[in-house]
């Protein structure tokens, strides 16, 4: 008989455990390759398109939108038209009878954040995968590990990979030091002398970038290449507006325009998310971590710390990857680079373009790790 392909809730980072189905793109009856939008689903961090994980026909839609369903649920069934709807029910009834126990020993098995002691900070991290170059992701201002939640377990399937909270930020120590890009940094090597992590890929996002570009400048040894996503450090305008925004409300219906302009769509800023943030910010020390950061990257409303004019001598592999509608670190900075360094700028994102184009990136990503393994 001819296959029956499950379509079933994602699971997007450690933190989610359902999702809400908002919209259907899809109707039984269509051909669907791989990776077509196949509906929106709404989680605890951001809304994000689904995209299909196979090709075939969709025979059956089992979720309606504006339902909240567990990770793992049967959302859709593919099946070419000679699989009777006979086979279809029995298959959807097997599914279902075995789910419940099959998640709740997914869940129990699922990877699950430590801490380590690193420069005299506790560091919150995230294990995935095994083997190889080590994979490190180092996330922007005000965000944390979970900010790689479409790419971290996406880029696992080869490799161990790594994401961190930085110092002030999420589960981590809530000292930044002087909060400058140089103290950050020391912090992510203490984090890799920790783990016993001698040479790493890395991927910054933002103010992440621009710590991981000073990594690769002062310690080229240990860093094996370099993926910097709209990055801090490559000129001087940053979003005061945001920054300050950010720092300032402290109420969901204010710091809710705010977050929008991360994004190219501000319909992928969920109302949980923001809940998110505003717990995060009344974590005891963080307001004053953040503020202390601000100050030292941005103060004076203008980067801080920039390396632009360092770029041709690096020595590790570098790409970088924007999203056109960046509102927050402006693409233009992409302009101009080192021929060596190509430059990735995709349509239809802002600022959060890792989870705008989490597929798109993620291949890149993958591709560009392919490359640098083959040239040493």
């Amino acid at each position: 008989m001819a296959e029956i392909t499950p379509v079933v809730m994602p699971k997007w980072g450690l933190a989610m455990q359902e999702g809400l189905l908002a919209a259907w793109h899809v109707a039984p009856g269509e051909r669907i390759e791989k990776g077509r939008e196949l509906c929106d689903i709404e989680t605890s961090k951001i809304a994000n398109v689904f995209e299909s994980p196979a090709s075939g026909l969709l025979r059956r839609i089992l979720v309606e939108p504006g339902t909240t369903v567990p990770v793992g649920k049967l959302l859709a069934v593919l099946a070419e038209p000679e699989v009777p709807d006979s086979a279809i029910d029995a298959y959807v009834a097997e599914f279902e009878a075995r789910f419940a126990s099959e998640a709740a020993a997914a869940a129990a098995s699922a990877p699950q954040p430590r801490f380590v002691e690193a420069g005299g900070r506790k560091i919150r991290i995230l294990e995935m995968g095994e083997g190889g170059v080590p994979l490190l992701f180092v996330h922007g201002f005000g965000g944390d590990l979970e900010n790689w939640m479409f790419n971290q377990a996406e880029l696992a399937s080869a490799r161990r990979t790594i994401a961190l909270d930085l110092p002030g930020h999420g589960g981590s120590s809530k000292d930044p030091g002087d909060g400058t890009v140089p103290a950050l940094a020391e912090a992510v090597a203490a984090t890799m002398h920790a783990l016993a992590i001698d040479r790493a890929h890395l991927v910054g996002h933002s103010l992440g970038g621009a710590i991981a570009l000073h990594l690769a400048l002062e310690r080229p040894q240990r860093v094996a290449s370099l993926t910097l996503l709209a990055p801090a450090g490559l000129g001087p305008e940053i979003a005061m507006d945001y920054i300050e925004g950010f720092l300032a409300q402290s109420r969901a219906r204010k710091l809710r325009p705010v977050l929008e302009t991360l994004v190219h769509d501000p319909a992928l800023v969920t109302a949980e998310m923001v809940e998110n943030v505003l717990r995060a910010k009344r974590m005891d020390g963080a307001q004053a971590a953040l503020e202390a950061i601000a100050r030292a990257c941005f103060g004076g409303g203008r980067q801080r710390w920039q390396a632009r004019d360092r770029l041709a001598g690096l020595g590790p592999p570098v790409q970088v990857i924007w999203g056109e509608q960046d509102r927050i670190v402006p693409v233009a900075h992409a302009l101009g680079l080192p021929a060596a360094i190509p430059v990735h700028r995709l349509a239809g994102a802002g600022h959060l373009v890792h989870m705008e184009k989490a597929a798109e990136v993620n291949a890149l990503i993958e591709r560009f790790l392919a490359r640098a393994a083959a040239v040493g």
